[in-house]
């Protein structure tokens, strides 16, 4: 049975927002969080409805753990039910491993790692309660593989999404819930600082496709995942970066000077 309702939280921009218009696209009702700009989240549940598709918005701040819950619960009544979950929401400050306080490591695990925790769980006990199986999806990064300099914090939590989302995909295979990672790599989002740039109009000489991602790109793959075609595909990490993870050896030799170490 073909899924009619998804949550996407960190829905307002960037990658939650093309996801949240690529499941509507596909013939279902969106529930999306915010938590700095809610014009922009009411903006994104416009462009849902005018897809003929049902939307509801709710304010959730991923560092405060009883808010996702409460907002996951919200939007899946509003909806009258809960098919796919795209904990999407994410993000924090960097730090060099020796520099980092342990204020900012724990503030980022817990707007990272805790809140994908709470997300996950919540919707799967929705999706075991209703008996229809479902989708359980999380955006994580190429740096749930791949250390970067400045991200210890950031990295180790996307790297403990991906247990998390790899134990799921175990523990919920039973109930008919598939879960799985989709990590993207430079794409033009705020995080990035290229907001509503063309990303064919950025040059990257070091990502085999030579620029940046879209954030469409990355809805698409996670919007497969959450169809009945991808119905065999669970506990898997699908990585959307342009080929930027094959670089190592082939970039290694060509750096000039040591400024990537600062």
């Amino acid at each position: 049975m073909p899924p009619t309702t998804a949550v996407v939280t960190g829905g307002e921009s960037g990658i939650g927002r093309a996801t949240a218009l690529a499941l509507a696209a596909a013939g279902m009702d969106v529930g999306l969080t915010w938590f700095t700009d809610e014009s922009a989240a009411q903006a994104v549940a416009v462009e849902i409805v005018r897809l003929g598709r049902r939307a509801a918005v709710a304010r959730m701040d991923a560092t405060r753990l009883s808010e996702i819950a409460t907002a996951v619960d919200g939007l899946a009544v509003d909806l009258g039910g809960l098919d796919v979950y795209v904990h999407n929401a994410g993000g924090g400050p960097g730090g060099r491993l020796v520099d980092l306080d342990l204020q900012t490591w724990r503030h980022t695990l817990t707007l990272n790692l805790d809140a994908a925790f709470v997300g996950v769980q919540r919707a799967a006990q929705r999706m075991i309660e209703a008996g229809r199986g479902g989708r359980i999806l999380a955006v994580t990064s190429v740096h749930a593989d791949l250390p970067g300099m400045g991200a210890a914090a950031y990295s180790a939590a996307k790297h403990g999404i991906t247990g998390l989302i790899r134990t799921a995909a175990l523990e919920l295979a039973v109930h008919g819930i598939t879960a799985n990672t989709v990590a993207p790599g430079e794409i033009a989002t705020p995080m990035t600082g290229l907001d509503g740039v063309d990303p064919y109009t950025v040059d990257r000489p070091g990502i085999p496709a030579g620029r940046p991602g879209d954030p469409r790109e990355i809805a698409a793959v996670v919007a497969f995942l959450a169809s009945p075609a991808a119905a065999y595909v669970t506990g898997a990490s699908w990585t959307v970066d342009g080929g930027m993870g094959l670089m190592g050896a082939q970039a290694a030799p060509l750096l000039t000077s040591d400024a990537w170490r600062r």
